[in-house]
């Protein structure tokens, strides 16, 4: 390539930093049943997106929906920059109907990253597209890339389905199963990647579902690892890549040297995430791998090559390529997943039996800008189950899945060590030693019945959000808000932010009621757990029962014998007419008996 086609390539990236979204409704049917999405300038799916490192991204947002929105770059840290997280309620008031805003976000990491809505379930309705973020140099070469997006799709929209899941109805909170899997946002066998022999390619692999988990293959293709979610990694082989909600990896493939056979691409979705499989959901979903549009694909491949069990990936087994040891902790967090029906009857997620809630009114960002020496009282937070941390302390963060599903977290703001993994019961005597280099990235998979242990530095103030990525158990409270030092937050709020919070009818200074200082009078808390056992109420009400049982039983008993007393006394006008029967014998008998 000439130098000038490099200069205005590099000029053209350059300019593709900024982008003009209209977010809007659309009539989409990528699965042949037609519905409502959420899309950007009048097409689905959004655009993907692409920016250099130190660049500035930039997305000028327009909301023409008729609800609010917010818009979350999955993985960026945002350093002195919280606002532009997007997580609605904690960093940002929701975009209001007909309101602008916009995005400007220093690019200071690379690799493999997604936007998407951050507010009532959004991105289920499709608001989700890539984000890639390119260094000058990559750290290993390649002739091309690809980039893969796995995501579910439901056939209704998120606010009929959050309504089934969060229900009376719905007491052990069963998720709700999608109708399809989506291949860059198409349909099983309908997209195709074509290779050309001896060429190496990237691809980069994003699950932007809501609740499925992948597993990713290539008949008769490897496939190397050489990065997990903007970490770089020394290459490992492998034939499978199993990835759960938000998950991101990207491999090298060596394509082959002839053109003679097409091979399958393969995104299964992993039954065991669902309750149930539904009538129409296809687990087993394809691409093309396509040497030769003439060619079969994948069949005469298929047919030689009978599947053998394939080489998984264990992330534990991911080595970074900068070497940054062990992390010492100096303070640890133990959070425990349980998930329970509440007092007011419906099933929610919880961390230590606290469902995490977005504030009922100001934001957390400006609370921890405007309550002056209260800013670390994490009860001044409302329901955003809120940790104080200190600037510079280094958090474990001990997090045990008593569930049982898997769950994937993802922590804003940060990547994490991931120290130890294992299954319960949890004992440290059985933690093994720290790895000398140990694997970084943003969203862990826990399965179920296991434990991790992460390890962060809070060294980057503001409030960042802890929270399982199915969609459906954020909304319905698994999460937590880790507000790291906010005595040492000095960034001001662009006024345009302020503005939109009032627009919106939220507050921008106080607590989480909106108040100055301690006062949240009035502050509507989540239900509590539903109660086992016998408590005063119960007792008052056995006492009832027992009262009205008893009562009921010696009203029967009084009924049944004066209906036993009854039958044993003959009928009244029966008797009446017996006596006058004898009456009249005697006196007949008197007239003719002599008289003595």
């Amino acid at each position: 390539m000439s130098l000038q086609l490099i200069l205005l390539s590099t000029f053209a990236l350059f300019q593709a930093a900024t982008y003009n979204w209209d977010i809007t409704y659309v009539k989409v049917n990528p699965t042949g049943t037609p519905r409502r999405a959420i899309g950007v300038n009048g097409a689905w799916p959004p655009p993907p997106l692409e920016v250099l490192l130190n660049d500035t991204f930039i997305v000028n947002v327009k909301n023409s929906l008729d609800i609010p929105t917010a818009l979350h770059a999955h993985g960026l840290f945002h350093n002195g920059t919280s606002y532009f997280d997007g997580a609605a309620g904690i960093t940002q008031c929701p975009i209001p109907p007909g309101a602008n805003f916009t995005y400007t976000i220093p690019i200071k990491q690379h690799g493999t990253y997604w936007f998407h809505a951050h507010l009532m379930g959004q991105y289920i309705d499709g608001l989700r597209t890539s984000l890639i973020l390119r260094p000058p140099k990559e750290a290993y070469t390649y002739d091309e890339e690809y980039i893969i997006s796995l995501s579910d799709w439901y056939n209704d929209e998120h606010s009929v389905l959050i309504d089934q899941f969060l229900s009376v109805y719905n007491p052990i909170g069963i998720e709700p199963v999608p109708n399809k899997g989506l291949i860059n946002h198409k349909a099983s066998g309908s997209e195709k990647f074509k290779f050309v022999p001896e060429k190496t390619y990237r691809l980069r692999i994003i699950n932007m579902s809501a609740f499925a988990m992948f597993a990713f293959s290539i008949d008769g293709h490897d496939l190397e690892v050489i990065e997990v979610e903007g970490v770089d990694t020394n290459k490992l082989t492998v034939q499978t890549l199993e990835l759960s909600a938000a998950q991101r990896y990207s491999v090298l493939v060596k394509a082959k040297n002839t053109t003679d056979t097409n091979y399958l691409l393969h995104a299964d979705l992993l039954p065991d995430m669902f309750n149930s499989i539904p009538d129409g959901l296809e687990l087993n979903l394809t691409a093309t791998i396509q040497y030769n549009e003439n060619n079969t694909f994948g069949e005469a491949y298929a047919a030689a090559n009978p599947l053998v069990a394939s080489v998984v990936l264990n992330d534990m087994d991911l080595i970074p390529l900068e070497v940054i040891p062990p992390f010492k902790p100096t303070r640890q967090i133990s959070l425990e997943v349980v998930f329970q029906t509440h007092e007011d009857g419906k099933n929610y997620g919880t961390f230590n039996n606290r469902p995490f809630e977005l504030p009922k009114n100001t934001p957390t960002v400006l609370s921890a800008l405007t309550l002056g020496d209260q800013k670390t009282n994490a009860a001044l937070y409302g329901n955003a189950q809120a940790y104080i941390l200190k600037h510079m302390e280094v958090i474990e963060l001990l997090v045990l899945n008593t569930d049982g599903g898997s769950h994937p977290f993802h922590l804003h703001g940060h990547v994490f060590q991931v120290a130890a993994r294992g299954e319960l019961p949890y004992n440290p005597a059985n933690v093994t030693a720290d790895a000398a280099n140990p694997l970084r990235r943003d969203t862990v998979i826990i399965p179920p019945a296991s434990y991790v242990t992460l390890r962060f530095v809070a060294d980057n103030p503001g409030p960042w959000l802890f929270h399982c990525h199915i969609e459906w158990h954020l909304q319905s409270g698994l999460g937590v808000t880790f507000i790291e030092a906010p005595e040492a937050i000095k960034y001001d709020i662009p006024q345009f932010i302020k503005d939109q919070c009032t627009v919106g009818g939220y507050g921008i200074e106080g607590n989480a009621n909106g108040k100055l200082g301690i006062d949240m009078v009035g502050y509507i808390f989540t239900p509590g757990l539903m109660q086992y056992g016998i408590f005063t109420k119960g007792i008052i009400s056995l006492v009832f029962c027992i009262f009205s049982a008893v009562v009921g039983i010696i009203t029967i008993i009084w009924f049944a014998y004066d209906d036993i007393e009854n039958s044993k006394q003959p009928d009244t006008a029966e008797a009446n007419v017996n006596d006058n029967e004898i009456n009249d014998t005697i006196t007949n008998e008197e007239a003719i008996s002599p008289v003595v």
